[in-house]
């Protein structure tokens, strides 16, 4: 397939774990999109495998396993599902984390069963990934992992000890890494995503809250909320070789929102539920 991406993966060989879908999904199409051959790890078979058609429809290669980035087993059977497909691996994107219920409480409620879950799915499945990716990487003389965060990795919001902890610890151990394997011609980056209205973050939050959507978007400077692409943009671009002097770095797509001075920010967040008393806002703190 013809590139159809400013940015050419022609030849290289992608793993997008939590590839089915919302932000992981973004990432896929645009890897593929960009030439890439797109391993589509995801714990959702079924959707893995129509991100994978979709992707065959515009002309690209990709293919799909059911890992669990919970799982070391699972993760060491992706890096070699990569390597038995197409013999080597140039990109990986350690994106996969299921955020159904691990955002809410501080450390007097988050027991000590829900942290080591949490902190497992977010940190140590990002080390384990990578941990199994980088000889092979290393091997076809390098390559690129990109780590997705968030902004909750830079700012932290109260009541959300393990998703702020763990993504911040994500940031800290992409620069770790980006300094350990830099000699072998491995850079590794991070993406700090502001709020992305995925498929299912639609359906659950905002398709029948359109003014608690106005309201975050309103909280953007360039007024309008992210969508899967845009990260996709982005890991293209950090994965290509027109950012091959670039590691170490957590790059923010965020649409400006870590910009804003926080005090101001407060005040417009006031005057918007004042003239909007009817918006339903999603989280409660």
């Amino acid at each position: 397939m013809a590139s159809d991406s400013m940015f050419d993966l022609k030849g290289k060989v992608a793993i997008v774990t939590g590839g089915a879908q919302g932000v992981g999904g973004g990432i896929s199409r645009k890897m593929a999109l960009a030439g890439a051959k797109v391993l589509v790890a995801d714990i959702d078979l079924k959707t893995a495998n129509k991100t994978v058609d979709a992707v065959v429809d515009i002309g690209g290669t990709a293919s799909a396993i059911r890992i669990d980035v919970n799982s070391y087993d699972d993760l060491k059977l992706m890096v070699n599902e990569a390597q038995v497909l197409w013999g080597r691996i140039d990109i990986l994107v350690n994106n996969a984390y299921n955020a159904a219920d691990g955002q809410q409480g501080g450390a007097l409620e988050v027991s000590e069963e829900k942290w080591e879950s949490d902190i497992h799915s977010l940190v140590t499945s990002v080390y384990a990934g990578s941990k199994y990716a980088i000889p092979v990487l290393a091997e076809g003389g390098g390559g690129s992992i990109v780590n997705i965060s968030s902004v909750h990795g830079l700012l932290m919001a109260r009541k959300a000890l393990t998703y702020e902890t763990g993504k911040a610890a994500v940031i800290a151990m992409t620069r770790q890494m980006a300094i350990d394997y830099g000699e072998m011609g491995i850079r590794v980056n991070a993406i700090c995503p502001g709020h992305i209205v995925t498929e299912r973050i639609f359906e659950s939050t905002w398709k029948d809250n359109p003014g608690g959507l106005k309201f975050f978007e309103d909280q953007y400077p360039v007024r309008r909320t992210g969508v899967p692409e845009d990260i996709g943009n982005a890991a293209v671009f950090l994965s290509s070789d027109e950012a091959s002097f670039i590691t170490g770095h957590a790059l923010p797509v965020d649409g400006g929102l870590t910009i804003q001075l926080q005090e101001n920010f407060g005040v417009q967040q006031a005057q918007y539920a004042n003239e909007n008393p009817d918006a339903k806002m999603p989280y409660k703190r």
